[in-house]
Formats: C-alpha cells, structure tokens, sequence
C-alpha cells in the first residue's frame, strides 16, 4: 500500500485535527459518506479496513500531525462512531488533557462528534467520564421523532429504539458541564428542522443545521 493509500488515522480540517479510530457505527445515516462505498475525505483514506488502530497509535498518529502546523481543536469524528472504541477515546483524550496541562501545544478543544448512542453501547452512562476530558460534545439529532430517525439513521439490529437514548443522552450532556454541547441536524433528509431545533434547546443544547451538502462530501 503506497503512502497515498495508508490510511489516516489523523487528519486536517480547517482549524481542526481529526481522529480516525473506528470505521464501525451501528447507523448507517442516509447521507452517510460510506453509502457510497468511498471513504475518502479530501484526499485523506478513512478506510480501516477493520485495522482499527490501537490508543498507543492513536496518540502517536496525533502527536505528529499536531507537530506540523498550528490547530484549534481536535476531534473524534472520522467515518464511525468513536464511542464504539470508548477505551481508546478516554486514553487519547486524556492523553491530550495531559499534554494540554504541560503546555506541549498552545490552548485546544477536544470535542466528540458522536450519533449519541455511546450509553447503548457501552451498556452504560459515559457521560460523566466524557466529562473529564472532552470540552465540546456535538450529537447527531437528526429527526424530530423515532419514526423519521429511523428513516434517516438505519439503526442496525438492537437499536432500533435508540432515539429516546440519544434524547437522554443529549440532555444529560448538556446538563453535565460540558464548555458546549451542540444537536445537529441534516438539512434535506425529510427531518423537521424546526422542531429538531426546538427538541435541541429544550434539551439545553445548541442548534446546528448541517447541510446536506457538506456531508456528502
């Protein structure tokens, strides 16, 4: 595999640095990127190939993209659900906060981009020890009732009737400390923009419509 193909494990998007440890999600989100089998995001391989990379490689991964130019926040995202590594999230994470505490890299965010299901999961609350070492949470809402979200996420087998557990989820983050918490919803999708939004600040949480655009891409 030449240098070009390897896949990322970290990666750079304007102001951010972006962590690439699982390919698995239990949705498979009809704007999803990887519905279309390409899991490419500008110029970048997101592609695991089930090679989930261990924690002492995530952090190595990191340390030297952080080297290589100034970044404002990094971020668990890549093309899965990062809760579904949990162990590994909590390392590195804490890992950054170490890092952050001996001045190794001016100031940071650590944020997650999670599809809020990480309870499901991991069979139990992760709120509080995501409290501990990640500033920013932005939970993919999506829809406005169990039955659109289903339509829009594909829940796999056994989360079927996960949308209220993202609901608690959401609210309990926001109730938890957290410097932002943060509902998305995608634009286009057949989702209630509107009432998404009201369900988000209801929650305590922030809106943010995504477009539907920009996650294709």
């Amino acid at each position: 595999m030449s240098k070009q193909e390897t896949p990322k494990i970290a990666y750079r998007f304007g102001d951010g640095v972006y962590l690439n440890i699982t390919n698995r999600c239990p949705n498979l989100c009809a704007f999803c990127i990887k519905t279309k089998w390409h899991m490419d995001f500008h110029g970048n391989n997101l592609n695991l190939q089930g090679n989930e990379p261990t924690a002492g490689e995530v952090v190595a991964a990191l340390d030297e993209e952080l080297k290589k130019a100034p970044f404002k926040e990094v971020v668990f995202c890549g093309y899965g659900e990062p809760t579904m590594r949990l162990d590994v999230l909590l390392f590195t994470a804490q890992t950054l906060k170490g890092w952050m505490a001996q001045a190794k890299y001016p100031p940071f965010q650590i944020r997650l981009n999670t599809n809020g299901l990480g309870n499901l999961i991991n069979h139990k609350n992760i709120v509080p020890e995501l409290r501990r070492v990640i500033d920013v949470v932005n939970v993919s809402l999506n829809a406005q009732n169990e039955t659109v979200w289903r339509q829009i996420v594909r829940p796999a087998a056994g989360y079927e009737d996960g949308y209220e557990a993202v609901k608690t989820f959401l609210r309990d983050c926001a109730q938890a400390g957290f410097a932002r918490v943060v509902a998305s919803c995608v634009d286009q999708t057949g989702a209630d923009a509107a009432a998404v939004e009201k369900i988000a600040k209801e929650a305590g949480a922030e809106f943010y419509l995504r477009s539907f655009l920009d996650a294709q891409n």
